[in-house]
């Protein structure tokens, strides 16, 4: 069990023991029972807003024992401008990578998914609206865009997706309970170049992600802004990751190369 996970189970189990004291034995201190409401609840924001705590979900984080190579992923598109350029530029590498793609912008653009695909590249949704308070939203909310996300990429490809990166990074217990009745796979990340920010830089994003780069490592990058308002410095980086992982002989492979061989070495387990 992950040490965030344990950790909120004693929270709650602390909780429920100060309330049953306050109802046997009298009311606790005001300034303690703030700070114990102030502790639970700081200790649940970090399980929302920190994916790879894996508190509310299991997470893959990175490659199994023994992998070999790095899985480059791209958020927020497909992108009429920017994706086409980020399959040429994997296609002259020779490097297969993992597309996180939104629902929505994926029926606007069925072309531009069928092509991900056919180059070879795994396809997994970010959500089909790509809610940024998807994790606050009812169990109602949050299955319903996620299964119209997965019907969308069916629909598209002919192949039903099993990998899911929540919007943003954020998740929930409403989020994890979806995620099993839908049988997904949630992907996290090792490494991350923060390009999907409008003042990123190449050079900034190059000199985050380079250092991370080695067997077993999952990238975050984006093939596209989140609004579609600006190109993702991930783009322009991107040579220079490529010619990184070509010096340190790192092949580009896909997660669920990665999945069909047992799971991650960093998978959060319940």
């Amino acid at each position: 069990m992950p040490v965030a996970r344990a950790l909120l189970y004693a929270a709650s189990l602390g909780a429920i023991a100060l309330v049953a004291r306050s109802l046997l034995v009298g009311p606790i201190p005001v300034a303690a029972a703030c700070a114990a409401i102030v502790g639970y609840l700081a200790l649940v924001l970090c399980g929302v807003f920190f994916l790879g705590l894996g508190m509310f979900v299991d997470v893959v984080r990175r490659g199994p024992p023994g992998a070999r190579g790095v899985a480059l992923t791209f958020d927020d598109g497909p992108s009429p401008e920017h994706t086409p350029e980020v399959l040429d530029l994997l296609d002259r590498a020779g490097v297969k990578a993992t597309f996180f793609v939104i629902g929505r912008k994926a029926e606007a653009h069925p072309d531009l998914v069928r092509a991900i695909a056919a180059r070879g590249h795994a396809i997994g949704l970010h959500g089909h609206a790509h809610d940024r308070l998807f994790a606050l939203r009812s169990s109602r909310v949050v299955e319903r865009d996620l299964a119209r996300g997965l019907e969308v990429l069916e629909r598209i490809t002919g192949e039903r997706p099993t990998l899911f990166r929540p919007p943003i990074g954020h998740t929930s217990p409403r989020i994890a309970r979806a995620v099993d009745a839908l049988g997904l796979d949630v992907i996290g990340w090792s490494a991350r170049g923060f390009d999907g920010l409008p003042g990123a830089s190449p050079e900034g994003v190059a000199a985050r992600v380079i250092p991370g780069l080695r067997d077993g490592a999952i990238v975050l990058l984006h093939d596209a802004a989140e609004r579609d308002d600006h190109a993702p410095a991930g783009v322009a980086a991107l040579p220079r990751i490529l010619a990184a992982m070509g010096q340190r002989n790192l092949a580009g492979v896909r997660v669920d190369a990665w999945l069909d061989e047992g799971g991650g070495d960093d998978i959060v387990t319940r």
